[in-house]
């Protein structure tokens, strides 16, 4: 049955069994539950006749109608046979020179609350709709070709199936519209998205493209309350690579969600009809652009993840998952130093020391002396010789760029569309990447990454979602193509760097588009706080992090050296006089597979440094795999009592590896409930505690295990569960 994650609550079997039944959730057995099984579970599409089409990979099914014009009119969670459409929409929804036209059939029914299928027969296509052609089946592909160069916890490439719907339109001579859907083998996952090309003698002016419309089963029934205040549908996770604002979480920086009342759904029970029961995916500020003959265009691509479930490391387990499909660049996690240098010396010393302990990188970190945007013969030789020694001796670098967060010149900045004038930017001011400033700062990044060979991009501050109303950039028109423009330049980066082996640290959600880390989420100040305050703090941010995050999607901070204030309580230099602080916190962030941002000018000062951080790094190398598994999360630091979290991996050598925490002055002795469900393991569990031999305990009926453990005062201990 599904089990839920927490120590805390525990129901029996049919209590719980019985909870999730009311709550529209789903009891399955381990042996068939697509978390824990590991079976394919291959997408399939299925012609059922000659106007019914569907693909479905025993997960979800999506089926289609194809005559007189195409609608989908089921869309079936098949974890639990529950139905997510009420009604039928269009396909698609695109405005061309102004003019709005629809994509596919409609269907004017009087009830919108519930369809049947004998209505597929009043199926009209009006002529102003585009017209369906026909389609295309085939495999999934890559979006844009990408390049592994450190270790990886991504095992195997995602697979599945790809049709594609193409239309046209009378009035649109030369205009192919297609509808690309992918469904994945062995996951509750649909990716859809919208292509233009152009094969005519017209520019077409696109204004904007809806590539996604869902006439949605409600969440609740309240007969009182606006759209945004009622609950969406919680089976229905949608995300995109429109996604931005600096959150460093999903669901806030997706920019192109837009859940919407139906006032032609009258038979919903709210009152003033605005239950939230259709989602369209479209950019707000629309798209602005000439498509000229010869051109193509790709919309925002959508992501729907279909849950079973209300609970939330469920939920985040099926996100995790849904990550190692679509962004496997990103379960790279390489070993990496943060370096604060002034000369070329502390670099090389750096990296010596990096050899030294097991690291495999360097990070030239902000306040460092690189500049990328230097294009000089003398700069490029410079990162080029350290680049080569590097290199020569195994180490991989990289540095760091500022985009955002600066102001360059009135003719560069983003110009507001309020006042005509620079300024009111996400971060004050920034320049606008469409400037002639901006295409010549991407150039030089690509000259500088060519020439010297480096490895790692750290990109400060990229677009943030600001539109610039200057007419006189050379890269966008105006303020109607400025945001469009500005975030696929951006995007057209990270696809470069990624065929190039590139790996990129973002702080914002670009993960759809190439990014491989982005923080944990943090506030700066923190790392001034004394370190016993932070060592508490950053279990925290661990815990509240990796609820949807892959252990490899996010980074941490440990301050070697003074960062944003603090005194001599919260940095760790000298290293050998704080090498406890330095253990833990190291322990810390690598026994829950987050690499760190370990900044400073060294990794240690004496011999007595070198082997505690080498001891760590081998420890972690030799545990990489689980470590780098998805988290289950036992109990949260509060400082009162121990704090914890689990790595799971079913089909691992080791299925499970936890990590306990005791921040009291007392050696803490405790016997605590392990629930092991996402583990795998259904019987019985060999347990090794801190690398003793192990004892083989048996499970119950809820999948947990009883085991007694002591921790020792102000420390941790580590568990491996096979």
């Amino acid at each position: 049955m599904t089990k839920p994650s927490t120590l805390r609550f525990k129901f029996s079997a049919f209590a719980f069994a019985f909870l999730f039944s009311l709550a529209s959730a789903f009891c399955q057995s381990a042996s068939d539950d697509w978390l824990v099984d590991n079976k394919l579970r291959k997408a399939e599409i299925i012609q059922v006749s000659a106007k019914e089409i569907q693909f479905q990979n025993g997960l979800i099914r999506r089926s289609f109608y194809l005559s007189p014009n195409l609608v989908c009119f089921d869309f079936t969670n098949l974890m639990s046979d529950a139905q997510l459409l009420r009604t039928v929409m269009p396909e698609a929804r695109i405005t061309l020179n102004g003019k709005i036209y629809e994509v596919g059939g409609s269907l004017k029914t009087e009830e919108r609350g519930f369809f049947k299928k004998e209505w597929l027969s009043e199926i009209q296509s009006p002529a102003s709709n585009f017209q369906y052609q026909s389609h295309t089946v085939g495999e999934i592909t890559p979006h844009f070709p990408s390049k592994e160069i450190f270790w990886t916890g991504h095992k195997q490439n995602a697979s599945g199936k790809k049709i594609s719907f193409q239309y046209t339109h009378p009035e649109l001579k030369g205009l192919l519209l297609q509808v690309h859907y992918e469904l994945y083998d062995g996951l509750p996952l649909i990716g859809k998205y919208l292509t233009l090309q152009n094969t005519g003698s017209q520019t077409f002016q696109i204004d904007q493209v809806v590539n996604e419309i869902l006439g949605t089963v409600e969440e609740e029934s309240a007969v009182v309350g606006k759209t945004t205040q009622m609950k969406k549908p919680h089976q229905l996770y949608i995300e995109n690579n429109f996604a931005f604002n600096n959150s460093m979480h999903a669901e806030l920086s997706n920019q192109a969600n837009h859940w919407k009342a139906d006032s032609a759904y009258t038979s919903q029970v709210n009152y003033d009809l605005m239950t939230p029961a259709i989602l369209e995916v479209y950019p707000e500020k629309g798209i602005g652009i000439a498509l000229k003959p010869g051109e193509n265009f790709l919309s925002i691509r959508t992501y729907e993840l279909i849950l079973d479930s209300y609970d939330r490391e469920r939920n985040g387990l099926a996100r995790r998952k849904m990550y190692r499909a679509l962004t496997p660049w990103a379960m790279q996690n390489p070993i990496f130093m943060h370096l604060v240098s002034k000369n070329d010396e502390q670099v090389k010393t750096a990296i010596d020391q990096c050899v030294e302990t097991g690291y495999e990188a360097l990070i030239l970190s902000f306040g460092s002396h690189i500049n990328m945007e230097d294009t000089s013969a003398m700069n490029i030789e410079r990162w080029k010789s350290l680049a080569r020694y590097a290199h020569d001796r195994g180490i991989k670098i990289g540095g760091y760029s500022l985009f955002s967060s600066r102001s360059i010149n009135p003719e560069t900045d983003v110009i507001s569309p309020v006042t005509g004038k620079p300024g009111g930017a996400f971060f004050g001011n920034a320049p606008c990447m469409g400037s002639a400033w901006g295409l010549n700062y991407l150039d030089k990044l690509k000259y500088f990454f060519t020439q010297t060979e480096f490895d790692i991009f750290e990109n400060d501050g990229p677009y943030p979602g600001d539109v610039c109303a200057s007419t006189s950039h050379p890269g966008h028109k105006g303020l109607e193509d400025s945001q469009w423009v500005q975030i696929n330049l951006q995007k057209e980066l990270y696809h470069w760097m990624n065929g190039k082996g590139i790996y990129i640290n973002a702080p914002d959600w670009y993960f759809l588009d190439g990014t491989h880390k982005i923080a944990m989420g943090y506030r700066e100040v923190n790392f001034a706080l004394p370190r016993e305050r932070q060592k508490i703090l950053n279990r925290q941010n661990i815990f509240d992090g990796t609820w949807e995050k892959t252990p490899s999607m996010g980074w941490g901070f440990v301050p070697l050296t003074a960062y944003h204030g603090g005194g001599a309580d919260a940095v760790l230099e000298p290293l050998n006089e704080h090498l406890e602080d330095y253990k833990q916190l190291m322990m810390q962030y690598y026994g829950a597979g987050i690499q760190a941002c370990y900044r400073g000018p060294r990794l240690y000062d004496t011999e007595e440094t070198k082997q505690m951080v080498t001891g760590v790094i081998d420890w972690y190398k030799k545990y990489r795999d689980i470590l780098n598994s998805d988290i289950i999360r036992l109990r949260r630091a509060d400082g009162r009592d121990w704090d914890g979290w689990m790595h799971v991996n079913p089909a691992g050598k080791e299925k499970a590896l936890i990590m306990l925490f005791n921040p009291t002055e007392e050696v803490m002795k405790k016997e605590l409930k392990i629930p092991l469900y996402y583990s795998g393991l259904t019987q019985e569990a060999r347990i090794s505690i801190e690398g003793n031999l192990p004892k083989t305990y048996l499970l119950n009926r809820e999948y947990e295990t009883n085991l007694a453990v002591e921790i020792p005062a102000n420390g941790y201990i580590w568990i491996v569960i096979e």
